[in-house]
């Protein structure tokens, strides 16, 4: 029976970690697609989401696994993506839209547009929800409900394949910013990509011994170095420019206060502490 929230027939998710499989679950529990087929590297990880209902089928094959998808989402590591781009090509079905959900765009728009044939119409996206956790054990059907997902189409896009993928987020209970892929990479790398990388250099320059003292606000404030290091490795390298000046702007401000703290000077350790803790208030 036709269901009128039906957007897609096959969805195909190449990838079902936290991320790949909490969208499966999501794109089932709205009824978004009437099959869903999960693609990966594991057997036990498809086993697993397909036990959990995020998927209806699993492959090792990906192109057994995209195969007739009139919807395919790249749900992995941003290099893996860059791969996996590489390999899409004239037997998929014509008119098959590709997403990805990576954390950096500017360099997976351009090899989109780069290599794919134009039977396939991509559309970056960008869904800023997700957590330190990993694998399909760990998904939500609600984890993109109440999110922002970033969508980065450029001149070359296909405007039906933009609305529809536009469509799809909505209808997954995100709200949607459009950016161009490289405005994307300059705002992430100063409220994400900055957050991970002090979250991991705060734990790596603290000593080991002095770990059993840890109070709950280190805990808090380095959650998510427990993030995927190969995930953050692939972020970091292949949004390098906009992660070093948002990496420069974090030391300059480290020099200020430790100027200050050599200086003994009060008052402009307590205007950057101010300064700070007002632009925390603004964050709700």
């Amino acid at each position: 029976m036709f269901n009128r929230k039906e957007l897609f027939r096959k969805v195909a998710i190449v990838g079902v970690g936290l991320m790949g499989a909490s969208l499966g679950l999501a794109v089932k529990k709205k009824g978004l697609a009437r099959e869903v087929v999960g693609i990966g590297r594991q057997e036990a990880s498809l086993k697993e989401a397909k036990a959990l209902g995020a998927i209806d089928e699993g492959s090792l094959d990906f192109n057994k696994g995209t195969v007739g998808a009139d919807l395919i989402v790249l749900a992995t590591p941003v290099n893996t993506i860059l791969d996996l781009i590489e390999t899409l090509g004239h037997e998929h079905r014509r008119g098959c839209i590709i997403t990805d959900l990576g954390s950096t765009k500017s360099a997976v728009v351009e090899r989109a547009e780069k290599v794919l044939p134009h039977s396939l119409l991509f559309v970056g996206s960008h869904p800023l929800v997700g957590s330190e956790k990993r694998g399909p054990g760990a998904a939500n059907a609600q984890l993109y409900e109440g999110g922002v997902c970033v969508m980065t189409p450029t001149e070359r896009t296909n405007r039906l394949a933009r609305e529809k993928v536009k469509q799809f987020w909505t209808q997954l209970g995100s709200s949607v910013k459009i950016m161009s892929p490289e405005e994307h990479d300059q705002v992430l790398a100063h409220v994400s990509h900055l957050p991970h990388l002090m979250a991991f250099a705060l734990m790596k320059a603290i000593p080991d011994n002095f770990l059993d003292c840890a109070p709950q606000g280190l805990k808090d404030a380095t959650r998510i170095a427990a993030s995927d290091p190969v995930v953050w490795r692939d972020i970091a390298l292949t949004n390098h420019k906009p992660v070093l000046r948002a990496l420069d702007e974090a030391v300059k401000v480290l020099a200020s206060m430790r100027k200050a703290i050599v200086g003994r000077d009060a008052e402009a350790l307590t205007d950057i502490f101010k300064t700070a803790k007002e632009k925390r208030r603004r964050l709700g």
